[in-house]
């Protein structure tokens, strides 16, 4: 996923159904507690656990923007096929480009979960 030591990680849709081995997993990669939504912080990544139903995803994505450094990634985390709350991928595929957001990647991050990354779009490119 890209995370490092030192980066700071904001968490939203934290849940009971979140698979918790990979949020240990980033935690001991980073050495720092995730932060919330309360935080004030430019962070280096940005992970929405999101299930079907949560709710307008653009508007999530674009919430996150806000905290997010130039650099950085959102990471969208959803239930893998025939899963509680599973999201089609077109779902996010339509919802990046509206926040302003390129999917460069998907990964199968756990049993459960897959992680879809985006990233800011460049000025200039559409």
């Amino acid at each position: 996923m890209g995370i490092q030591k030192g980066d700071l990680i904001l968490e939203v849709g934290l849940g009971d159904d979140c698979d918790f081995t990979v949020r240990d997993l980033i935690s001991e990669i980073t050495g720092i507690e995730f932060l919330d939504g309360q935080t004030h912080d430019v962070v280096d990544a940005v992970i929405i656990w999101w299930r079907d139903g949560d709710g307008d995803l653009v508007d999530e994505l674009m919430d996150s923007l806000t905290y997010l450094s130039a650099s950085g990634a959102i990471w969208v985390l959803t239930p893998k096929v025939n899963r509680d709350g599973h999201v089609e991928p077109s779902d996010i595929q339509d919802a990046a480009p509206i926040a302003g957001l390129s999917q460069t990647s998907t990964l199968s991050i756990a049993p459960d979960w897959t992680a879809t990354r985006l990233v800011a779009r460049k000025a200039g490119k559409r």
